[in-house]
């Protein structure tokens, strides 16, 4: 089997592409086969074409210039897209014909990987480190985990597997445990998308960047087709070399018994590897020199660098000299101030040791004053609410005193006015008495007279007597009257001053219920002033009550805050005890797997023609099947069984003998 070189050219731009693509036209029987092989010099390029002859020997070789106008990155891309076309298509043609699930050994499997190693490794820019140049694929791919959050568990489990050191040992484990998953082609779609994130790591003309990667993405989809089962921890990763194989892709069924096409093959084959490797050493020896003029450039600035390094460290050594003077000083400043500390520390432990069991006195002390004080609190509430319901029944009996006494000083007040017309009647009764008693001072004089002149006059006389008695008739009428008038009037007078006696006797109590209740009303003020006094001193105390209890509280928070601390470090010591007793079950379950590892034998194909269980014939519909665990072959019906083992995480193919065996370890080995 002839193998190519690795292709350099093809993982970048920078240093001059050296494509190789593979070009082959033929009909079914595979007669007519050319190859031409595109290499650039370094001071000018050319097509160079091999054309076997008849005989097949090496041929004639044609040179001719390549147009101006063909891009070599265009035609590295196309080569690579053709090359993945080739191996997807072998892959899963071979692997619907192999019909069984697809091991790391097998050749179509590896070659898959190794092209899409150069598909990625194309375009891609060089990260300059310190002493070398570095190109890796592991930065794009670790991408995948920001934008799909699902391929966080190939991540990690990348990362967690100790055999690979390399950056490219994870891209290729990467790839494994993706084609595994059967998510390739969405993991690698999501990345295609994000050009802008993309252009971190690819140049500008990469394939991953150009409309050839988004249809090796549509490719890929058809692997979800494909079960493989591949073990990566057993495999070398970092130092496997990518190399091409392009035989498997030259060969044809047909043609298998020509030895003659074969050594034609062959020599073509070696004549391609020639050229390779010319290309590759003149691209080499150019990388060469402009890495050579870099790392003179890098090692000018570096020994720059190093004298003002030097300069630095002359400058700190002597500030670390002047430090570790002012360091001495100051620990020497910090022992003197520690010792006075401890001693301080020791006086303030002792005297809170002391503090700490008065204040404890203090708090039972505290606690039984709280709860007599709660007992009188709650009896002088008691007596505050009595007094309170007695103080609104004072209130209400004030207000009804106070409306009695207004509408009484009202009545006093119509009395008095009743008194006044009373008085101005009877100093009208007695004017008009003075003037009757006058009109009958005047009346007798008029009689005297009259008397004096009936003497005088008799004829007068006689109708003077008549008109006397007349005048008595009506002054008895009168006199009559006025008696009745001053009776009436001596009456009612004697009726009033009683009335006015009653009233000033009304008075005189009502004044004397008056006095008592305002003195009563200031023993009321008094008792009450006296009870906010006590109600402020408990209130006082209350409050002191109340900041106790706030620190009892948070001494008992800190309480339960350290009970809860030790609870959850006995639980976590417990929960490490159950831990190192399961690790030691599996170490012992690792320890006796790999016991029986020891002596398994993976038997071949070949050497199986019967069942081991049931002993039957293999035949095309009866087909041979693996035990992942023995190592022996089984058919489907002996082996339909799937469980994890040691070498795998995943559950895979298990006999029904070490099935049950599996199982009942399993079972002894729980708790």
């Amino acid at each position: 089997m002839a193998k190519v070189s690795r292709l350099d050219g093809l993982q970048g731009a920078s240093t001059g592409p050296a494509g190789v693509p593979l070009q082959g036209r033929g009909n079914n029987r595979g007669r007519a086969m050319t190859f031409q092989v595109w290499g650039r010099r370094r001071e000018a390029s050319h097509d160079l074409a091999w054309v076997p002859d008849a005989e097949g020997g090496r041929g004639t070789a044609m040179r001719r210039r390549t147009p101006a106008t063909k891009d070599p990155t265009a035609v590295e891309r196309a080569n690579l897209l053709n090359m993945a076309k080739l191996s997807i298509k072998g892959l899963i043609e071979s692997a619907l014909s192999f019909g069984r699930t697809l091991d790391s050994d097998y050749p179509p499997l590896q070659q898959f990987f190794v092209v899409m190693e150069h598909c990625l490794k194309h375009g891609l820019k060089v990260r300059k480190s310190f002493l070398s140049y570095n190109k890796t694929i592991w930065g794009p791919l670790e991408l995948v985990e920001k934008l799909y959050p699902e391929a966080e568990e190939i991540g990690a489990s990348v990362r967690d597997l100790p055999g690979l050191k390399t950056p490219l040992g994870r891209a290729r484990a990467w790839l494994r445990l993706a084609l595994m998953q059967k998510k390739m082609a969405d993991y690698l779609r999501c990345l295609i998308i994000q050009r802008d994130l993309l252009s971190e790591f690819y140049e500008y003309h990469a394939l991953m960047m150009e409309e050839e990667g988004a249809v090796i993405v549509g490719l890929l989809v058809g692997l979800n087709v494909i079960d493989a089962n591949l073990c990566v921890k057993g495999e070398d990763l970092d130092s496997q070399v990518g190399v091409i194989d392009f035989s498997m892709y030259l060969k044809n069924e047909e043609d298998i018994g020509n030895k003659e096409r074969n050594v034609q093959i062959a020599a073509i084959l070696d004549q391609k590897n020639y050229v390779e490797e010319l290309n590759r050493q003149l691209n080499t020896v150019s990388s060469l020199h402009s890495r050579v003029d870099s790392l003179e450039k890098s090692n000018t600035k570096l020994i720059e660098e190093l004298a003002i390094a030097k300069n630095n460290i002359i400058k700190l050594q002597e500030e670390n000299h002047q430090l570790r003077s002012e360091n001495k000083l100051i620990l020497m400043k910090t022992q003197q101030h520690l010792e006075v500390t401890k001693v301080d520390v020791e006086t303030e432990l002792q005297t809170y040791k002391h503090s700490r069991q008065g204040l404890d006195e203090m708090y039972n002390e505290a606690r039984r004053q709280l709860r007599d004080e709660s007992q009188l609190r709650q009896d002088v509430e008691n007596e505050l609410a009595v007094q309170v319901s007695m103080k609104h029944e004072i209130e209400l009996a004030m207000k009804l005193l106070e409306k009695d006494i207004h509408e009484k000083q009202d009545t006093l007040i119509g009395l008095r006015q009743q008194l006044e017309e009373v008085k101005a009647i009877n100093i009208e009764m007695y004017q008009k008495l003075q003037g009757s008693e006058d009109g009958l001072k005047e009346k007798n004089e008029i009689i005297a007279r009259l008397e004096e002149k009936t003497s005088k006059i008799t004829a007068a006389m006689r109708q003077l007597e008549q008109r006397l008695q007349q005048a008595e008739k009506a002054q008895m009428e009168i006199e009559d009257e006025d008696k009745k008038y001053l009776q009436e009037y001596q009456s009612k007078f004697d009726s009033l001053q009683k009335q006015i006696s009653q009233k000033e006797k009304q008075l005189a109590q009502l004044e004397t219920d008056l006095k008592i209740e305002k003195e009563w009303r200031q023993t009321l003020r008094e008792d009450l002033q006296k009870e906010k006094d006590t109600v402020s001193h408990l209130r006082n105390e209350t409050q002191q009550i109340i900041t106790l209890k706030k620190e009892f509280l948070n001494l008992q928070d800190e309480n339960q805050r350290l009970k809860k601390i030790y609870h959850k470090q006995e639980q976590a010591l417990q929960e490490l005890g159950n831990k190192l007793s399961e690790s030691k079950l599996k170490i012992e379950y690792m320890k006796e797997a790999n016991k029986a590892l020891q002596g398994l034998v993976w038997l071949k194909d070949k050497e199986a023609t019967h069942c081991k269980l049931c002993e039957k014939e293999f035949s095309l519909s009866k087909r041979k099947h693996h035990c992942r665990n023995c190592g022996e072959i089984f058919c489907n019906a002996c082996s339909d069984n799937e469980l994890p083992l040691p070498s795998s995480p995943k559950p895979v193919r298990v006999c029904d003998s070490c099935h049950a065996l599996l199982i009942q370890r399993c079972s002894s080995n729980l708790p």
